[in-house]
């Protein structure tokens, strides 16, 4: 089945009125609620979403909350403290109905300087860039007006299907997605603006910007086919299609790497600690609802050799299509559990029976769009989903469970040889992902290390509270420091992302690298980094199943 979703909206470049306002008095939410964000083993950006006049922000760093109003690039943004990307914030908030996302975009620009005390100024700096230049640009055709504007992509095909019968245990043969990018009256300045944006991109250009400079006017309509860029090691069928060579045969475009100035922001100055709430301010934001305004919940027909054909999940504009969900799913999703091991006594069944749902949520929820494509964002508001799904469960299973502290495996991050360089004590505190035009830690000489992972000014409780983050195949329980290093340190490592080999377990919180040249995590920071991360059982809350009826009480 092909599945057809709405491309996250493509933003011409910079300009001066994407970086400040006028002197005039910038418009406002009606309400705004600012608070830091609880913990979490895994804080990434959710959002914005919106619905209703309900404008949600959630586990934003200041630089999210900067990059999101102002619509640039994170990589554009220079300057601020050291706790820039660290810190997380919630804003809840209420607008007029009728509120357009650039004048929402205006209104958290205002909040910033209010409640934050942001200020900032406009800049320009030397950035690593890719620029687009025209070639033939046979694959465009010159659009007639006639077309919304914007870009849509679908997924053609791909799965992993089983093996044949008597293949063996094997790696299986993952059969390459075709993704099928179609843009209508969009101009190359958008279309650029937008580059990264575009499923898979960043697998090929990192985070560096892309730059229009084809000097071609007006809008176009085209399409762009291209396949994922997957490591070294892993069996494919189908013919590979990287995007770089996309974009120059099917579009008569061409893409190169070069160093050029792009327009900035420069933090001058913020405050941690943000103004505090109007004391009125939870009487304007009640609790969330948490049942759905209504719901279909029956058992799934059946779908031959699933291997990823079958309906896909579709969440947009309070309509949530969930098909082929297994209970166990549900009560992962629904309670926030880090994976298996924190769900006890569940039986077979629950892993076995695949159910669809079907349902909306109220209108006073802003629920997302699985199907906006949203960079360093997550489109779907699960943190406002998982009530709702946690109270369909218990009404339709009949499910009763009770929290328990049982022992579950953590590691403990310690300190062998260290390989750290300290750090500026000044720069920002952040880690991020590499570009294959990186080769450090030997990146290029072994293409299945398919994660190459910076750290600046990180200190070692702080590196330790990443790294679930940073590798959620691998870790998915809370990292203890026992280094005893103090202060923060500068380092770089690389690693195979998990699943990619048969990595064996040594028993001892470590793993062999693989050998087709795959290196665990585990290998990674004590090989790269001098560093240890030791396995050990910590009593931890794990839901416990009490009671669930197999069949779900009917609509």
């Amino acid at each position: 089945m092909i599945r057809r979703c709405a491309c996250f909206g493509l933003a011409a470049l910079l300009t001066g009125a994407a970086f400040g306002q006028s002197n005039e008095v910038a418009a406002k939410f009606e309400a705004a609620d600012v608070h830091h964000s609880p913990h979490t083993n895994q804080p990434i950006v959710r959002g914005p979403f919106y619905n209703a006049g309900h404008y949600e922000l959630r586990f934003a760093s200041m630089l999210d909350l900067i990059r999101i109003a102002y619509d640039l690039d994170p990589e554009k943004v220079y300057g601020g403290p050291n706790w820039l990307e660290m810190d997380r914030f919630d804003v809840f908030a209420k607008t007029a109905g009728n509120s357009t996302a650039e004048s929402r975009r205006l209104m958290l620009q205002q909040l910033l300087t209010d409640r934050f005390k942001l200020v900032i100024r406009k800049d320009t700096k030397p950035m690593a860039a890719y620029v687009l230049t025209a070639g033939k640009h046979s694959g465009l055709k010159e659009a007639d007006g006639s077309s919304e504007t914007g870009c849509n992509f679908q997924i053609k095909s791909g799965g992993t299907p089983p093996p044949p019968p008597g293949s063996g245990g094997g790696p299986p043969t993952i059969t390459l997605p075709v993704v099928q990018y179609i843009c209508h009256n969009t101009t190359m300045a958008a279309f650029a603006a937008g580059m990264l944006a575009i499923p898979l991109a960043p697998q090929y250009f990192g985070n560096r910007p892309v730059a229009d400079q084809t000097d071609l006017k007006g809008a176009w309509d085209f399409t762009l086919e291209f396949t994922p860029k997957l490591p070294a090691g892993v069996q494919t069928s189908g013919q590979s299609i990287p995007l770089p060579d996309a974009i120059e045969k099917q579009l008569g475009l061409k893409l190169e790497q070069a160093t050029i100035p792009l327009p900035v922001i420069v933090v001058e100055s913020v405050n941690r600690k943000p103004v505090d709430n109007p004391p009125d301010t939870a009487k304007t934001f009640p609790p969330l609802p948490t049942e759905f305004e209504v719901a279909d919940l029956k058992p799934s027909a059946p779908v031959a050799g699933r291997g990823g054909e079958g309906p896909r999940p579709d969440i947009k504009n309070g309509r949530v299509y969930l098909p082929g969900m297994t209970l166990r799913n549900l009560i992962l999703i629904g309670w926030d559990l880090n994976g298996e091991d924190f769900l006890a006594g569940a039986p077979k069944w629950m892993e076995e029976d695949r159910y669809d749902i079907m349902a909306k949520a109220p209108a006073e929820v802003a629920i997302g769009n699985l199907t906006q494509q949203q960079r360093s964002a997550i489109p779907v508001n699960i943190d406002a989903l998982r009530p709702m799904l946690r109270s369909l469960v218990i009404e339709r299973f009949k499910l009763a469970a009770h929290t328990e502290e049982r022992p579950v495996t953590t590691y403990v991050l310690t300190a062998a040889k260290p390989k750290l360089t300290k750090a500026d004590p000044n720069s920002r505190t952040r880690w991020k992902e590499g570009t294959d035009t990186d080769s450090k830690n030997g990146k290029n000489a072994n293409s299945t290390l398919g994660r190459l992972v910076s750290c600046q000014n990180v200190t070692m409780a702080q590196f330790a509270e990443m790294l679930p983050g940073i590798a959620p195949g691998y870790i998915r329980t809370q990292v203890i420091d026992g280094t005893g290093l103090e202060g923060g340190w500068d380092f770089t490592f690389s690693f195979s992302p998990a699943g990619l080999a048969q990595i064996a377990p040594r028993g001892d919180g470590n793993e062999a690298s693989d050998p087709t040249g795959a290196i665990s995590l585990f290998d990674s920071v004590s090989k790269q980094l001098g560093l240890k991360l030791e396995a050990q059982k910590r009593p931890m809350p794990v839901l416990v199943i009490d009671r669930a009826e197999r069949k779900p009480e009917e609509n």
